[in-house]
């Protein structure tokens, strides 16, 4: 099998790892797998790699999404850069993954994949697909994607743009250009919450099948944490652990700092990991702040520390560090937010109305981790292990070969 990724980050992120993850599945399998990205966040990989542009190509981008609501309308010579490498490499299977990220001009990418006749699968990470500008539109509560857009609520929402909306405009043209691969392209939405609005949007003439996200259930696994405790400076006090990277205003940092002043001070300490310089010098006595990690064994480490992880995302997909938090058999709490709640169940976490920070401190403090704890291990290897996630994804390749 030859694979071809198309992804605006590569090994960063959870969708950069995702799909890290999937073409090295490919290839112990005997198959080939290449991967075309933007050049934001370069990190070593172990796959074949195609940089779709430069970082002048990355900033005009930018602009004429911040200035013209253009995004994924620029990069026209990265994009016919990125078409000839698909078309040289001749794969049987192409797996799109973030088509926003400064990085492609998706209509020429859908002009090639309509005459190229190869099956496509287009894994979902969050609403931008079928709307005229938004990732997330759920705490705007705006529905206008479901009827053209125009009139954005949101437009200082990722991907920003400061005076034009172009929203009306944006929306036709994703409908046109994503309506032309019927039945060729199969939609994989990472949750159920998303496969709803997926039926509800103008890509519902597409077989859609949720896939959730996998994550390495031998690397997030409970660690000792003796030596990262005294690091901190934490004593017997209980944690409160929040990740996220980076802490955008979506992610809830400001109900997380709150939160701590619910909790008893001298029994519990919230601990944020993945904070900026800026964000961690603001932060007031109760809540510990800890810069980004990369290393894996160290970020398992916080998940283990902790009593109880909490997400208060106020939009969001599928969030892996639900996952990570699970499989090192730390129990989760979350806001009924987006599939978030599709993480846990009654012996694994709590599911709390969003903005209801008096609601996460009540569950903070009648967690019982010791009795959660096997669950939430078990759990995450049974529904959330990467290779069986990875081992779906190769049925559906294989399905879409046949016929």
């Amino acid at each position: 099998m030859r694979l071809y990724q198309v992804n605006s980050v590569l090994n960063y992120g959870s969708t950069g790892r995702i799909a890290e993850q999937i073409g090295l599945a490919v290839r112990a399998r005997g198959g080939e797998c290449r991967v075309a990205h933007g050049p934001k966040y370069p990190r070593p990989t172990a796959l074949d790699e195609m940089v779709a542009g430069g970082r002048p190509d990355l900033l005009w981008h930018e602009a004429q999404s911040l200035l013209l609501d253009r995004n994924g309308l620029a990069s026209r010579r990265a994009t016919r850069a990125l078409v000839a490498d698909i078309a040289a490499f001749g794969p049987d299977i192409i797996h799109l993954h973030n088509l926003h990220g400064y990085y492609l001009n998706y209509p020429l990418l859908f002009d090639y994949l309509a005459s190229a006749g190869t099956p496509v699968v287009w894994t979902m990470h969050d609403c931008w697909a079928f709307t005229g500008h938004c990732c997330y539109f759920d705490a705007a509560g705006c529905t206008r994607w479901q009827t053209g857009c125009g009139h954005c609520p949101c437009p200082g929402a990722y991907p920003r743009s400061l005076a034009v909306d172009r929203s009306a405009r944006n929306f036709a043209e994703k409908q046109r250009a994503f309506t032309r691969l019927a039945g060729r392209m199969t939609l994989v939405p990472v949750s159920e919450w998303l496969a709803g609005f997926v039926r509800q949007s103008f890509l519902r003439m597409y077989p859609v099948r949720t896939i959730h996200n996998g994550i390495d259930v031998q690397a997030f696994r409970p660690r000792p944490t003796e030596e990262l405790r005294r690091r901190l400076g934490l004593g017997d006090r209980k944690v409160a652990l929040g990740v996220a990277l980076p802490w955008i205003p979506r992610k809830g940092l400001s109900d997380l700092v709150a939160l701590a002043d619910l909790l008893p001070r001298e029994e519990w300490q919230v601990v944020l990991v993945g904070l900026s310089d800026k964000q961690r010098a603001g932060l007031p006595e109760g809540v510990t702040g800890v810069g980004r990690t990369s290393d894996v064994e160290e970020l398992a480490s916080y998940y283990s520390l902790a009593t109880a992880f909490v997400n208060a995302s106020y939009e969001d997909n599928f969030p892996t560090t639900l996952l990570e938090a699970l499989a090192c058999g730390t129990p989760v709490i979350t806001y009924a937010t987006g599939g978030c709640p599709e993480a846990v169940d009654a012996d694994t976490g709590v599911v709390v109305p969003q903005g209801g920070v008096a609601g996460l401190a009540e569950a903070v403090l009648r967690i019982d981790k010791p009795a959660m704890q096997a669950s939430c291990r078990q759990r995450a290897q049974r529904l959330f292990d990467r290779d069986r996630c990875h081992d779906t994804y190769l049925q559906l390749y294989k399905s879409l070969l046949s016929g």
